[in-house]
């Protein structure tokens, strides 16, 4: 009679050990890997937003890795890169995540810093005025994948409203833009026409007859260029700006010419070209 009591409780046992055990395994939940990324240049900073997560691991796609939760990383160059985060659970299940990011050429210049100094870091895309240059003694270039950034320093002052008339062959065809002999090595398609300062800057597009001006046609564009810093001093005027490569059209391409030229505030002489008349506009090579 004990036996046979024994065995049954003995079962029981055993089965409420299974049970325990599967309800013990049920309370390991696998980790669900989630995270958001913002690019400014080359870096990348990643936020991680992960759960049921004990440890990451971070493959960035160019041969580097982190352990760290919420990792910045700066990317070798531009180009496509797949990022994975790797979660690990507390039962030793591994989870992962990916994304595409397009890395494109980062700029030093910021619009925001109230300083034109990052500019010296600039040392190539620098046109130097010249004899025939008027008031202009220089401009610089550089662009990211977001902006065209411009620096003009010229003999002038802020309150004179100058008026500026920027010239942009877009497209790099010859076959479509205006054509002028002061500003030779480029059909224009885009024209930029205003004092910069005080919100005026117009966008005109070209169309039609290549030799005449009045082919150009104004464009409702908004918020396409945004004025960074300005200094005077000695009767120099410095400052800079930013056009917005996805607002203008062609602005996207492998890269552009660029023109300018200098009025009075009312158009009575043209007082500054860059670079100088009748020099072949500047190319500014955006397929690095």
């Amino acid at each position: 009679m004990r036996n046979k009591i024994f065995l049954p409780i003995a079962g029981i046992c055993s089965l409420l050990l299974v049970l325990a055990s599967c309800k013990k395994d049920s309370h390991a939940v696998a980790p669900d890997p989630f995270y958001e990324v913002t690019v400014d240049g080359l870096t990348a900073t990643f936020t991680n937003k992960s759960t049921h997560a004990t440890s990451y691991k971070w493959d960035f796609g160019d041969g580097s890795s982190s352990t760290d939760s919420s990792p910045v990383h700066t990317y070798p160059g531009k180009g496509k890169y797949v990022p994975t985060l790797y979660a690990t659970g507390t039962g030793g299940t591994i989870r992962e995540a990916s994304t595409v990011l397009h890395i494109s050429k980062g700029s030093s210049i910021k619009l925001d810093d109230n300083t034109l100094s990052d500019w010296d870091t600039v040392t190539h895309n620098v046109v130097i005025g010249g004899v025939d240059a008027g008031n202009f003694i220089k401009a610089k270039y550089d662009y990211d994948g977001n902006n065209v950034y411009v620096y003009f320093e010229q003999h002038a002052a802020k309150a004179d409203g100058n008026i500026y008339d920027m010239y942009i062959d877009a497209d790099n065809n010859p076959l479509t833009g205006y054509l002028t002999n002061d500003i030779p090595g480029g059909a224009y398609d885009v024209l930029l026409e205003g004092t910069i300062f005080d919100g005026w800057l117009d966008p005109y597009y070209h169309s039609g007859d290549q030799n005449s001006f009045g082919g150009y046609a104004a464009q409702s564009l908004s918020e396409f260029y945004t004025v960074g810093a300005y200094q005077e001093s000695g009767g120099v005027l410095k400052f800079e700006f930013a056009l917005k490569r996805s607002k203008i059209r062609g602005l996207t391409g492998q890269g552009l010419r660029i023109g300018v030229q200098v009025a009075k505030n009312d158009w009575t002489a043209t007082i500054g070209y860059s670079p100088d008349v009748h020099t072949a506009s500047f190319f500014l090579d955006m397929s690095e």
